[in-house]
């Protein structure tokens, strides 16, 4: 039999190797339900934060709310959204009609006005209008500047000879599928270096060219990276001091929000997916590009930005054109999902559920976040856009 000091130190032995288990599989335990709720929720306790300030007076969100008897069909029947809510694990749903509150609701556990929400790859979306004030001040010359002008780091890797308009399209032709499935693969790499604290630069210097730069959309969270990299070098801040400066400090909103850093010093943002903000301040950055780029009497992001997000017309960024990493209903331009149609919404999107959807000509945003079992799932985006257009749709036409 073990005597005290064993079995103490056989404990302290496990706890040590549970330890180590959990800090190397903490990005795989940190998104799995019902744990995902919170972690979406508290990132700053989990990771290191750079704050992202918020101005002086708070932009009005004017709250008219009623009932949204919305009905969408999916998958050969009727639902509501209430359902939709159950089935795609939302956790917070704001709807702006004529930059009204019309609705909002907050079925997560942890969730409320207050709470800041683990955006993921919505941040693509503020990253490209970060790039867009930043071209309209002159920090950045032209997208078609090869970002080796401002990442020395990368000549000699394959990101040598893509320009800055390659990475907003992602279409850098570097790097393989984005599969969250497969261990060894590079967005897993990339997660693994981030949350663990690896090289996030090592990480992307190995990545191998697949195509030729400009031929074919492959979406890349590492592109972004670069990208935020080059907004970093080009402006001489860090992503979330220049938010705070052009972005966050001047749209009005209610709460700071923050990026959460790497491990590694030195500690970095990721430009394609650690931004956390409330669902309000998300829904007026959706009505600052509903509105042209203007908000609160100023102009903010360049208004042919803002048409530049919508759809451009590139062949291979169209609606349907993606291949097999876009789904068939999305296009593709300036880090925001097109939808096409008369209309021609167009949305950011995070794994795991997230969305903040502009449909300008309804004068129509909303802000869903969500808690999935898994980070991409057809099924449940699938339905959650076509709610999201039933509720567009409804709102226009309860309003003629």
């Amino acid at each position: 039999m073990l005597n005290e000091a064993g079995g103490w130190l056989l404990g302290a032995a496990a706890a040590g190797a549970g330890a180590v288990w959990l800090r190397r599989h903490q990005g795989e335990v940190m998104t799995r339900r019902p744990v995902n709720e919170w972690t979406f929720t508290h990132m700053n306790l989990l990771m290191p934060t750079e704050d992202v300030r918020r101005g002086g007076d708070v932009f009005p969100l004017p709250r008219r709310p009623r009932p949204l008897e919305v009905a969408y069909g999916f998958e050969g029947r009727e639902r509501s959204l209430a359902e939709l809510h159950a089935r795609t694990n939302t956790t917070s749903f704001v709807v702006l009609h004529g930059g009204e509150i019309v609705h909002e609701s907050y079925p997560g556990r942890f969730a409320g006005n207050g709470v800041r929400f683990q955006m993921f790859s919505m941040t693509k979306s503020v990253t490209s209008m970060l790039i867009g004030i930043a071209l309209d001040e002159g920090a950045i010359k032209d997208v078609t500047e090869p970002v080796t002008e401002y990442c020395r780091g990368l000549v000699g890797s394959a990101f040598d000879g893509v320009t800055i308009e390659h990475l907003l399209d992602m279409s850098s032709g570097v790097g393989d599928l984005e599969v969250y499935t497969i261990p060894d693969s590079l967005i897993n790499r990339f997660a693994k270096a981030a949350t663990g604290g690896g090289s996030l630069h090592e990480v992307v210097s190995s990545a191998e060219r697949s195509t030729e730069a400009g031929t074919q959309f492959n979406y890349s969270t590492i592109d972004t990276q670069v990208l935020g990299w080059v907004l970093e070098s080009a402006t001489g801040h860090s992503l979330a001091q220049y938010a705070t400066e052009r972005l966050w400090s001047r749209i009005g909103a209610e709460h700071d929000a923050y990026y959460w850093l790497t491990r590694k010093h030195p500690r970095t943002a990721i430009s394609g997916g650690s931004l956390n903000a409330t669902a309000r301040d998300l829904a007026r950055l959706g009505l600052l590009m509903s509105r042209g780029g203007g908000l609160n009497g100023q102009r903010i992001v360049p208004e042919e930005w803002v048409t530049r997000s919508r759809g451009r017309g590139v062949p291979h960024l169209e609606v349907g054109a993606l291949g097999p990493s876009g789904y068939p209903y999305y296009g593709y331009s300036n880090q925001w999902w097109t939808l096409g149609g008369e209309r021609r919404p167009f949305t950011a999107v995070g794994i795991h559920g997230q969305y903040l959807y502009v449909d300008p000509d309804a004068d129509v945003v909303i802000v869903k976040t969500s808690a999935w079992p898994t980070a991409d799932d057809h099924s449940r985006d699938a339905e959650s856009v076509t709610a999201l257009r039933a509720v567009a749709d409804h709102l226009q036409e309860d309003h003629r």
